[in-house]
């Protein structure tokens, strides 16, 4: 009887150990597993952010369509006027090279716009100024990559009218810091009937979020760039 306890405990403490090493190897691939996911978010988190800044490879460029821009869209721009986005300019005051005032004078120029609102349904853009709306249809007209003085890039995505209304631009090109399919959560839209000439221009930008915003909603968003 004594030999038996003996043995029974020593089957014991071998799948005592076995099951302890099992445990360990579990824990062990579970803790490899999340350094793996931490690692790979945090990579796909700074490669999100070198896109948004502008720098990428071609390779990563890819077609989108009106999709990404359906909605209805609010111009930013009265919002600089009456003080609302004052946050923002002062926030980039700290972090930047210029006060909140040079700031605001540089927005002032970007945002400047008469088309207080756009819809976009489909293929059809309704421009809103003063109230007023102007139809047209539109068709993918390719896209270009831009290189910036700082050495960054952007992608314009551009659309043909096709039908509607003469005062409708006949260009309009999307710029919204991404490269690939996805949603827009705002865009820098250029309108106007010489696509080249649009090309060229880098210093007036409307700016146009989602109209079911608030002021403060917009000073969030922009504050979380």
């Amino acid at each position: 009887m004594h030999n038996n306890s003996i043995i029974r405990c020593g089957r014991a403490l071998l799948i005592a150990c076995a099951v302890l090493m099992a445990t360990m190897t579990l824990a062990n691939r579970a803790a490899e597993a999340a350094s793996d996911k931490s690692h790979d978010h945090a990579h796909e988190t700074k490669q999100s952010d070198d896109i948004y800044r502008g720098y990428f490879e071609d390779s990563q460029i890819k077609d989108r369509t009106l999709s990404d821009w359906q909605g209805d869209w609010q111009s930013v721009y009265p919002y600089l006027l009456d003080g609302s986005l004052a946050p923002v300019m002062a926030h980039k005051a700290e972090h930047g090279e210029k006060t909140a005032e040079e700031y605001r004078a540089y927005y002032e120029i970007g945002y400047k716009t008469d088309v207080e609102r756009i819809t976009i349904d489909g293929d059809t853009f309704t421009f809103y100024r003063e109230g007023k709306p102007v139809a047209a249809q539109y068709a993918s007209d390719g896209r270009e990559v831009l290189v910036y003085k700082k050495g960054n890039r952007g992608v314009r995505y551009i659309f043909k009218k096709t039908s509607g209304d003469d005062a409708a631009p006949m260009f309009v090109q999307f710029s919204d810091h991404a490269i690939a399919p996805g949603k827009a959560g705002h865009y820098h839209l250029y309108s106007g009937n010489d696509r080249a000439a649009l090309l060229e221009e880098v210093t007036n930008w409307p700016t146009y979020y989602p109209s079911d915003l608030t002021a403060d909603e917009v000073v969030k968003e922009m504050l979380a760039h």
